[in-house]
């Protein structure tokens, strides 16, 4: 079990608390366009600010690459949070983060107060996790708190280096959230534990497989990487999308799921287009008997049923990655019974983010699930049982 220090742990009056938060937002002509991460992180700056800290908020925005890009700028950020909170929010910017300006802001800083630094990506050390950053960053504050989990996989200065150089390093809410559902989740499930994946490619879930049939009672595969399990198996996948260098490992992976006892559950039929589009002619064919030319876009109906039932005596149930092309509403069906299913079981329900994340909230159950990850990368870590930077890095209990 992860046992890390978090906000509820320390008490923070009086003292310079640095938060990385997520805010990472997409932005449109200078506007928010999803403001959920500036949502999920209030309850931890609230919670600093009741303290009586003082309140020194960072974060990255997209790619700057080292380069203090205006269109990159958290200027957005401030004022929204401002609104957000009821409470000012002060931006001080500087292209290189940390400069004398800042130093002084902090230094003018009263119990309660809150600024935000600009963009750390500003600085190209920031990604290297170089050490005059880091320092930099923990030369104003005495506490630091990781919120991040977007990031907690990569091991930067504002997340993980600048821990080296403060002796309070805690997690915010949201990191401890998280740590709980995902972390635990995995380590130490109530049974039956079931894990859905999906999503396209094999390559990129090898990992997560291989450590989950470490974990689970049942393993559901679905989604476009399903293709290359039906290849390896003997079958026919006409256009669909296939990984031939990835054929022995499915049938590899098929195997020690036999060995371990657990149940291994394949699409038995998919929903076939004669293009990738949502005009194209679709039929709804056996998962191994997909026609050339033809190519599948989602699981078919009796797939899905089957799915859908295997989760119903779940306790626990964790989904990464969607059962088809759900962008599209004809090879939506899939993605979309799972959700349900998992929206009406009992069991605990945990979204990995990314794709995942985004077809539940748009399909509307987003409300009915127990946990949903903020962090797609982060997430899929987790799940591979890897040790995360960001989390590693905190104080233990």
């Amino acid at each position: 079990m992860l046992n890390k220090k978090s906000v509820d742990d320390i008490n923070v009056k009086g003292k310079r608390v640095l938060v990385r938060c997520d805010f990472n937002v997409p932005l449109q002509d200078g506007k928010i366009t999803d403001e959920n991460r500036l949502v999920a992180a209030l309850p931890t700056i609230k919670k600093l600010v009741a303290d009586g800290g003082k309140i020194i908020l960072c974060s990255h925005l997209g790619k700057p690459k080292g380069e203090p890009k205006p269109e990159l700028s958290l200027a957005p950020v401030a004022k929204r949070l401002t609104e957000l909170l009821g409470q000012e929010v002060k931006f001080v910017p500087s292209p290189v983060v940390v400069d004398d300006t800042v130093k002084a802001a902090v230094a003018d800083m009263k119990d309660g107060e809150i600024i935000l630094l600009e963009n750390t990506r500003y600085r190209a050390e920031e990604t290297k996790n170089g050490d005059e950053f880091s320092k930099e960053l923990a030369s104003l504050c005495d506490v630091f708190v990781n919120d991040a989990f977007g990031t907690a996989h990569r091991a930067h200065c504002s997340n993980v280096g600048v821990t080296q150089f403060v002796d309070t390093a805690v997690v915010g809410y949201l990191m401890q959230k998280e740590i709980d559902f995902l972390g635990n989740a995995v380590e130490n499930p109530e049974r039956p534990f079931v894990a859905i994946l999906g999503g396209s490619k094999v390559s990129s879930k090898i990992s997560v497989i291989n450590n989950l049939l470490d974990k689970v009672d049942t393993l559901i595969i679905g989604g476009g990487m399903c293709y290359t399990f039906t290849k390896a198996q003997g079958g026919s996948v006409g256009n669909s999308l296939l990984e031939e260098d990835y054929l022995q490992y499915a049938l590899d992976m098929v195997k020690k799921a036999e060995e371990k006892g657990v149940k291994l559950l394949l699409p038995v039929d998919a929903v076939a287009a004669d293009a990738f589009s949502n005009d194209a002619n679709t039929q709804v064919v056996a998962q191994n008997e997909i026609p050339e030319g033809w190519m599948g876009l989602d699981i078919g109906p009796k797939t899905a049923e089957m799915f859908a039932d295997a989760v119903k005596s779940a306790k626990t149930v964790v989904w990464n990655g969607p059962m088809g092309c759900f962008e599209m509403p004809k090879f939506a069906k899939g993605t979309e019974t799972v959700a349900k299913a998992l929206a009406d079981t009992d069991a605990v329900t945990i979204i990995g983010g990314g794709d995942s994340a985004a077809a539940v909230n748009q399909l509307g159950y987003g409300d009915k699930m127990t946990h949903i990850s903020t962090g797609g990368g982060a997430s899929l870590e987790f799940l591979e049982g890897k040790e995360l930077p960001g989390v590693a890095a905190a104080n233990d209990k």
